[in-house]
């Protein structure tokens, strides 16, 4: 099998996600005795590139007409690659972006597409996917009939690619792309998030949910917690809902898909479309003064009390001169 693996970069940098698509990748071509080839695409390309060059073969496509870098001209140069170059499989993290090109690309190439792929295996020389269903309740096995197969991989579900021995060369893609004018013009990007780490990125996440009454709330506990820790800021979807956050740093079923070395949980009940965004976490602190609150089930440490009254407790502790002294504070 001959994987293309999409590349995700932002701000030059190589999205860590897609480490997990490039192991996944790698993994594909290796069982079938095939080979593997990264692909990065649009303005900022190269620094990203050769960041992915450390763990295999790299191409970069920078063309004119992939400026503004939207899935509207990214899918149509992602689908001339692999017809160009006869690609058996194409994979990527799954992402917003990633779902979104890939989609668009999967719907070109009249390939057979799966999303949000946690484990595969051949069976026969034939590829099976595992992928969640029903907010990861059950999981599905699936064959994709036809060619080529599409895949985005939850990055929670498989580790990152290990170096190479060496850096292999970054190349520029042998393709030419069509000049047809895009249908998609970006007027500008307006984005809440602060400073702070995205949370698919942090390997320390502090969330926060129901219990949080306001923004100044969410921001003086969660906030301030995450800040001292050297993480990211997370929140379950009801206080998206309800305008207490951004929806940019939702955790869960319809929000990203987080595993971080540490994940709390502050006042967050535990349902089920919460756990599924969370649940392959390293570590698990839970604070919540329901007892029979099921995110207690997945949690490592459990701790039951008011978060108004626990968490100002923990910053306290942090922001004491014994524990900045000791360098306790910042990400491990």
């Amino acid at each position: 099998m001959k994987a293309l693996i999409v590349g995700e970069h932002a701000g030059g940098n190589l999205r860590k996600a897609t480490l997990a698509a490039m192991q996944m990748g790698a993994s594909l071509a290796e069982e079938s005795q095939g080979s593997w080839q990264c692909l990065l695409l649009g303005p900022g390309c190269l620094a990203a590139a050769q960041e992915a060059s450390l763990h295999g073969p790299t191409w970069t496509l920078d063309d004119p007409g992939l400026d503004p870098a939207t899935a509207d001209s990214l899918a149509p140069a992602i689908a001339r690659v692999v017809r160009e170059h006869a690609f058996d499989a194409v994979v990527a993290a799954a992402t917003s972006w990633g779902k979104d090109v890939l989609g668009r690309a999967a719907g070109l190439l009249g390939g057979a597409f799966a999303s949000d792929v946690i484990a595969h295996e051949f069976v026969g020389g034939e590829l099976r996917l595992q992928r969640p269903m029903y907010a990861g309740t059950v999981r599905a096995t699936v064959r994709l009939h036809g060619g080529p197969k599409i895949i985005t991989v939850r990055a929670s579900s498989y580790s990152a690619a290990p170096r190479a021995a060496s850096a292999a060369p970054v190349t520029s893609c042998p393709v030419t792309l069509d000049s047809g004018h895009q249908r998609v013009r970006v007027e500008g990007i307006r984005s809440k998030q602060g400073g702070r780490k995205d949370v698919t990125e942090a390997r320390i996440v502090v969330s926060g949910g129901r219990a949080w009454k306001s923004t100044e709330d969410f921001e003086g506990h969660v906030g301030r917690l995450a800040d001292l820790l050297g993480g990211a800021a997370g929140s379950s979807r009801v206080l998206v809902d309800a305008g207490i956050t951004s929806n940019e740093i939702q955790v869960g079923q319809t929000g990203k898909i987080v595993a971080p070395d540490l994940y709390m949980a502050l006042g967050i009940s535990g349902a089920m479309q919460h756990l599924a965004g969370m649940r392959n976490s390293k570590l698990i602190v839970a604070i919540n003064e329901d007892p029979d609150a099921p995110i207690f089930q997945v949690s490592d440490f459990a701790l039951v009390g008011d978060v108004y009254e626990l968490v100002p407790q923990l910053i306290a502790q942090l922001e004491s001169p014994s524990v900045r002294r000791s360098g306790a504070s910042g990400e491990a």
